[in-house]
């Protein structure tokens, strides 16, 4: 699905993003993506989500050690759960509408924070960003010279792009219902836009699924599951990984 066909479903503001976009551009160094590449590449990456089911599949993932034989990436509000528990991921995937404190503080601890620019956080990126490192900023209109696009929309299906477009071999995903309840993680939204957007991230990911060379399974224990995306129990994966 393309953002010209997003931006008709939604009305986004294609101007705003832009301009955007050319904020976090001017604030952003260049990209430093062979960090992520030497990470994911290859390797048995976590998405997780701020869906409802969150918590009970970090609560699971714990008990059967998963997280530490995998690629941990948060989407955005899902890095407060997982550090309530001890999980620090390795990459938060956010476009800076939750908690701002718990984002610097991971930054800080070496999380690998990639940024996306649109034209509702231009405000949040001029104060924000400045204060972090290790930070790769990310658009979804137009080409600069040191953003990226990984493809995507929402801060979950990003990261699932992200984590295919770095030739991951397995992407897990957890916390990611998609239905119409909203998880308690999820940061800043708007009640009307929200589900279409979830309707949006889960059909982008449907369609990654059809093209990826990445096995692509669904950890989430509750959820509306995802067409062509099967789901696995949080002790077979942990089984595929060992043989």
């Amino acid at each position: 699905m393309s953002y010209e066909k997003i931006k008709k479903l939604l009305g986004l503001d294609e101007e705003g993003d832009l301009k955007a976009a050319e904020i976090l551009n001017e604030i952003v160094d260049k990209p430093d993506t062979d960090s992520i590449k030497e990470l994911i590449r290859g390797a048995c990456v976590i998405v997780f989500g701020a869906g409802p089911s969150l918590e009970k599949d970090i609560e699971e993932i714990k008990r059967n050690n998963l997280a530490k034989k995998c690629v941990v990436i948060a989407a955005d509000g899902a890095l407060v759960a997982l550090m309530k528990n001890g999980i620090l991921p390795e990459i938060l995937v956010t476009d800076l509408d939750g908690d701002l404190e718990r984002i610097e503080r991971a930054n800080r601890l070496g999380v690998i924070t990639v940024v996306h620019a649109h034209s509702d956080n231009i405000e949040i990126l001029k104060k924000f960003v400045p204060r972090l490192r290790r930070v790769i900023g990310t658009t979804q209109v137009g080409k600069f010279s040191k953003l990226m696009n990984f493809g995507g929309f929402t801060d979950g299906d990003r990261a699932v792009y992200l984590a295919d477009y770095f030739h991951a071999e397995m992407i897990l995903l957890a916390g990611m219902d998609f239905g119409e309840k909203i998880g308690k993680y999820s940061g800043r939204y708007d009640e009307k836009l929200k589900p279409r957007k979830l309707r949006i991230g889960k059909k982008l990911i449907e369609n990654l699924a059809k093209k990826s060379n990445s096995l692509i399974l669904d950890l989430t224990s509750d959820g509306k599951g995802l067409y062509n995306i099967p789901k696995i129990s949080v002790k077979n994966a942990k089984k595929l990984l060992m043989d």
